[in-house]
């Protein structure tokens, strides 16, 4: 079994219209026509360059449902992680994340430089620049092993803004 990629997430919702909004408005996602005709409350998204049919569908159960418990009271997924081209986007998604007051944390794991954000219902997510593969050292190898503090303009002046990150063209020739 040759697992590659995520290729989409589906995630349940209490406000379809307030989830739509957060994903299309913060994150870029865009709405795809795809609802079964006949069928409420479910919408599905692309990512901003994505080539996937969609990269995420949302079903809502309705503003009674409580916030996700998973991994405090209940077994469930943490998180998903979407990948970025470049730091510039990265400091531009923190930016909006913030102003939204989604962004929940930040952290440098060497190889990686992430963003952690929840959705209005509570439901986490990650927002990641990898260091493209000819880039990697010792020191970001090494730094795997611990979570530091993310300091993106230190990130940008040592790899550049728009340097693009990736697993995609992260195998060393």
């Amino acid at each position: 079994m040759g697992i590659h990629r995520l290729n989409h997430a589906v995630l349940y919702v209490s406000n379809l219209e307030r989830s739509v909004a957060f994903y299309r408005d913060v994150l870029g996602f865009r709405p795809v026509a795809m609802t079964p005709d006949g069928f409420r409350g479910a919408a599905f998204l692309q990512a901003p360059d994505s080539t996937n049919d969609h990269d995420l569908g949302l079903f809502e159960i309705g503003a009674a449902a409580g916030r996700s418990q998973a991994g405090r009271a209940t077994v469930g997924l943490y998180h998903l992680a979407w990948e970025l081209d470049t730091l510039d986007e990265l400091a531009a998604t923190a930016e909006r994340l913030a102003a939204a007051g989604a962004l929940v944390g930040t952290s440098d794991h060497g190889t990686t430089k992430s963003l952690y954000g929840q959705d209005p219902d509570g439901l986490e997510f990650e927002i990641v620049w990898i260091i493209p593969a000819d880039l990697l050292d010792d020191d970001a190898l090494a730094a795997r092993k611990r979570i530091g503090r993310l300091d993106i303009d230190k990130e940008r002046q040592r790899y550049g803004g728009q340097t693009r990150g990736g697993v995609g063209i992260s195998i060393p020739a």
